[in-house]
């Protein structure tokens, strides 16, 4: 058995529909502006720009019905609502058609942004890291499994704050869509059991407030709520 100087953290993890064990959580990789909507509201050009990521530690995450502190070192966190893919097996160098094979299942997902700091750093032309990737950063709700739903292709993406829709949109409207995303990704990097991607948002994101109330819902998918503390 190995030995530590340190005890080991905890292993992050996500809840499972209707099941008691939990699926393990190794790395998130995100899409940035992956609807074309999207895309031209944050100042870009969806019918030119290849699909590019971020990524998020695997301990971002956060279940479902929880309430977390609104985050410090900023004045402007922004909600950004994705369908998020759960890789249960290694993939490197997949064809969309392989790339499926290797999907456990699929959540609501929540990709927290700290847009004054991301916003500094474009301008700066550096990472995101500070913006994208801070404490409980990646709400996530339960997973559902490919086996018992397929793969979701369309059907609608929503989120809603105090009882008001703010983002509401169609899978069928990424640019990019599940098989391309884990294709071009497993060309780069290896995609591993535990791994979760974030896969992009639809237009409409905006400030969070300390006391909202966040709902977030696709089509076919257990619902993601979360509380942000005053």
């Amino acid at each position: 058995m190995t030995e530590f100087v340190i005890t080991p953290p905890a292993v992050p993890s996500v809840a499972v529909d209707g099941e008691t064990a939990r699926f393990p959580v190794r790395r998130i990789f995100c899409v940035g502006r992956n609807y074309a909507a999207h895309a031209r509201e944050m100042g870009g050009d969806p019918d030119r720009e290849p699909p590019f990521f971020f990524s998020k530690p695997g301990d971002a995450v956060v279940d479902s019905g929880s309430t977390i502190p609104y985050p410090p070192d900023t004045s402007d966190l922004h909600h950004e609502v994705e369908l998020v893919v759960a890789v249960g097996k290694e993939g490197i160098d997949l064809s969309p058609e392989q790339a499926l094979d290797i999907v456990f299942g699929y959540g609501v997902g929540i990709d927290l942004t700290r847009r004054d700091l991301q916003g500094k750093a474009k301008a700066a032309g550096r990472p995101w890291d500070w913006g994208k990737a801070f404490d409980r950063s990646a709400p996530c709700g339960p997973l559902r499994r490919a086996s018992d739903i397929g793969h979701p292709a369309s059907g609608t993406i929503r989120l809603s704050i105090n009882g008001q829709v703010k983002q509401e949109s169609d899978l069928s409207d990424m640019i990019w869509n599940v098989a391309e995303t884990l294709s071009i990704i497993s060309k780069s990097i290896a995609l591993q059991p535990g791994d979760l991607c974030f896969t992009g948002t639809p237009e409409g994101v905006g400030a969070i407030r300390p006391g909202d109330e966040i709902l977030a819902e696709i089509d076919g998918l257990p619902n993601l709520s979360l509380t942000i503390r005053r």
